[in-house]
């Protein structure tokens, strides 16, 4: 089956927020710690370097907040909106 374009099989990472981050890394710490001495190293080195780099992540500066839209004089939430056309006449 092909994949169109923006599909979310498409090779981009997924957008976690902060709270997602840090549970993931509360739970790969957990892997880790439970990890036999037997366990393949590979996948050990895999999950101590996607632990550093959530570590990095959540170090940072969280991104400024976006700025919002200029407000319009009656465009408040909650405020009543008339309707945006008129209804046709039965006739």
């Amino acid at each position: 089956m092909r994949s169109y374009d923006g599909q979310f099989s498409d090779n981009r990472p997924l957008k976690r927020t902060r709270a997602e981050k840090e549970r993931q890394l509360k739970e790969l710490k957990e892997t880790l710690a439970g990890f036999k001495p037997h366990q393949s190293p590979t996948l050990r080195t895999s999950i101590i370097g996607k632990i550093k780099e959530l570590m990095e992540e959540l170090a940072a500066p969280p991104p400024p907040p976006r700025e919002r839209r200029p407000s319009y004089p009656g465009s408040e939430f909650g405020a009543p909106r008339g309707p945006r056309r008129p209804r046709p006449t039965e006739g």
